[in-house]
């Protein structure tokens, strides 16, 4: 079976077949709740690392129920969802694209919940209008460069600059088939208008970037001089920086500050309309966006170096030893309103949708 984002493009992605999987050291003795549901929630969930897991080991060992995940894509897990419809057997779903949960909830998927614990706890800015998803942290996509490759004068400072032809081979940026990459171009469609996005990525297209479907080999790449600058999600830094090597060179820069702000997406979940454990599901989705946030690695967001989408949280050290930033305020789930234009755009523009050979 394939998926075809909807759009005119022919670029198709493979549903994954999905395996529920309970969550390693799962507490004993899991019971059926007071509802009579059964003492588990079945998530599909785009979101992997072993943060996950070890979050959902925390709130088994604090709940007892047991937390099933299927894990693929951002694209597969929507697809999923919408194949299935009524008589599919997940409770839930977590992507990492704002834009493709919000896609869900305005197709009829998702329920809204009415929860004064996620409506206190998670910012509107956060989570759906009619509280059908929710952010439980966040993800920032920027600049990232080698100080020893690149001039004070050169140093990039918008997306928009790395289309100057100075960057010509200087290069390393993720595939088209990634949600990354179609989420900010969805949003330079939105901040910019379509003609001025094209022209900015045509003009990376035209520097001739190596494509590589990693934002940690990205920089890597930066590091080993194989690019000299590049876009990658701010914890890939994050994470090098705290768990390998503390002096790794490539240095961090919140893109567009003195524009319209930074580009961010977040690990976002939503119940399913269909959940078979619709009690169990809430009850998880309102425990990550309490408990389940923070800066240690037993949390949804400081297990992967991301700032934690309830305020009151602590932030990484690491992280948030980048400094201040100024975030984009186009509401997320734009980024679903312009993804089939971003595809488009992208295909356009001769951007790769695979890796570099």
């Amino acid at each position: 079976m394939r998926y075809t984002i909807p759009s005119k493009s022919a670029i198709a992605f493979a549903i994954t077949a999905f395996v529920f999987v309970a969550a390693p050291a799962i507490a004993e003795g899991v019971q059926e709740s007071a509802s009579g549901e059964s003492g588990v929630v079945n998530v599909y969930s785009a979101r992997h690392y072993g943060a996950v897991e070890e979050v959902m080991e925390r709130f088994t060992a604090e709940t007892g129920i047991e937390v099933r995940i299927a894990q693929g894509s951002t694209q597969t897990v929507v697809e999923r969802v919408r194949v299935e419809g009524e008589t599919g057997p997940a409770d839930a779903v977590i992507t990492i694209d704002g834009g493709s949960i919000a896609l869900l909830a305005e197709e009829g998927y998702l329920a809204s919940i009415d929860s004064v614990v996620l409506e206190e706890a998670i910012p509107a800015g956060l989570r759906d209008e009619e509280n059908r998803w929710f952010g439980l942290s966040q993800r920032v996509r920027t600049l990232m460069y080698h100080p020893e490759n690149v001039s004070e004068g050169e140093i990039p400072a918008t997306y928009a600059d790395l289309a100057n032809p100075r960057w010509q081979g200087r290069l390393a940026l993720r595939p088209a088939s990634h949600i990354y990459t179609i989420a900010l171009v969805a949003s330079l469609i939105a901040n910019e208008g379509e003609a001025e996005a094209e022209r900015i990525v045509q003009g990376w297209v035209d520097n001739n970037p190596v494509y590589i479907n990693s934002d940690t080999r990205i920089l890597q790449t930066i590091e080993a001089g194989g690019a000299d600058a590049g876009i990658t999600n701010h914890y890939y830094l994050g994470r090098i920086l705290d768990t390998s090597d503390p002096e790794f060179p490539v240095q961090l820069v919140w893109a567009n500050q003195s524009a319209n702000g930074v580009h961010r997406n977040v690990v976002a979940m939503g119940v399913l309309e269909t959940a078979p454990n619709r009690a169990n599901a809430i009850r998880l989705l309102e425990w990550l966006a309490t408990e389940g946030q923070g800066a240690s690695s037993h949390t949804i967001s400081g297990g992967n170096h991301e700032f934690p989408a309830n305020p009151a949280a602590t932030v990484h050290p690491v992280i948030a030893g980048f400094g201040e930033w100024t975030v984009d305020p186009l509401p997320l789930g734009e980024y679903g309103t312009y993804q089939a234009a971003a595809l488009q755009l992208l295909e356009r523009t001769g951007y790769g949708f695979s890796e570099s050979q």
